[in-house]
């Protein structure tokens, strides 16, 4: 079709985005549990529903935990769980409630999967229920997504985080080579909360305790990294976190002059909101990191 003398030339109409396959639903149980540290428990799931995980190869790989809070009867239905069938058929106030959480480890062979949880008495959702968790409890969830692995060819890593990204980083140690070098900063809230890592000879495990302080309340992350006498050459950094320490370390990262591409910075929640919330803001200012 000709335009009209002195009008532009119609813009091509854009194609539609492809939809987002939707990820599959994990209707597992648990196994076991484990307390780690004082407040962290390990839930380790199986079942039949685990021949859906489709392991997607990256450490920092995460499955949305569904809860069945807003179900009517708060329960979970009889017989298998397909969650995208369940919310075609339901109002999306009734939609189960969902927390993201990262895979600690899998064992296809046994065909397991491990998370590993925070828990500060009845506070949130996931974790008074991984605190209550006994073998045969449902666990129904949705993935694994994610996006980050350690760089085979970093000259060093830097690794930060509070509880919530231990799983995270301790996966990513677990994949690290034997000659790895680098540090590892780790915000937990007293020293009953260390966890017993295995790290290559040449990882720098740095224990930071807020000293009972809550959580999300203090800058002893970034200050720490800040100060710490680095390793020569550029790091590949994995810092995740409490969605404002996150922003202090990017000020630190960018003061270091740190490439964007060498740099995975993340947070996985916020400070005084529920997760629903903090995914909500991600869209928003306050949000962005």
């Amino acid at each position: 079709m000709t335009s009209p003398a002195g009008s532009a030339p119609d813009a091509p109409t854009p194609s539609p985005r492809p939809a987002k396959k939707p990820r599959p639903t994990l209707d597992l149980v648990v196994v076991r549990t484990e307390q780690l540290g004082a407040h962290m428990v390990r839930v380790v799931v199986g079942g039949a529903g685990f021949d859906a995980f489709e392991d997607n190869g990256f450490t920092d790989k995460y499955v949305k935990i569904s809860f069945p809070t807003e179900l009517p009867g708060g329960a979970w239905p009889d017989g298998p769980v397909d969650l995208v069938a369940l919310k075609e058929q339901l109002p999306r106030e009734q939609w189960p409630v969902t927390r993201t959480y990262t895979v600690r480890s899998f064992d296809a062979e046994a065909r397991e999967l491990t998370l590993d949880f925070v828990v500060h008495g009845d506070e949130g959702l996931a974790g008074p229920w991984a605190a209550a968790a006994k073998p045969g409890d449902r666990l129904v969830c949705s993935g694994p997504g994610g996006a980050y692995s350690p760089a085979s060819d970093a000259e060093w890593y830097l690794f930060a985080g509070d509880e919530s990204a231990l799983p995270a980083i301790a996966a990513a140690i677990d994949a690290l080579p034997a000659q790895a070098r680098g540090i590892a900063f780790l915000e937990v809230g007293s020293g009953t909360d260390v966890l017993d890592l295995t790290v290559p000879v040449g990882i720098d495990v740095q224990w930071l305790s807020r000293d009972g302080d809550p959580a999300g309340e203090t800058v002893i992350l970034a200050e720490a990294v800040s100060e710490a006498e680095w390793l020569p050459g550029t790091p590949n950094v994995f810092a995740h976190g409490e969605r404002g320490a996150m922003k202090e370390l990017r000020a630190v990262f960018k003061a270091r002059g740190v490439p964007r591409e060498k740099l995975s910075l993340s947070g996985y929640w916020a400070h005084g909101r529920a997760e629903d919330q903090f995914q909500a803001e991600k869209k928003l200012p306050v949000g962005q990191i």
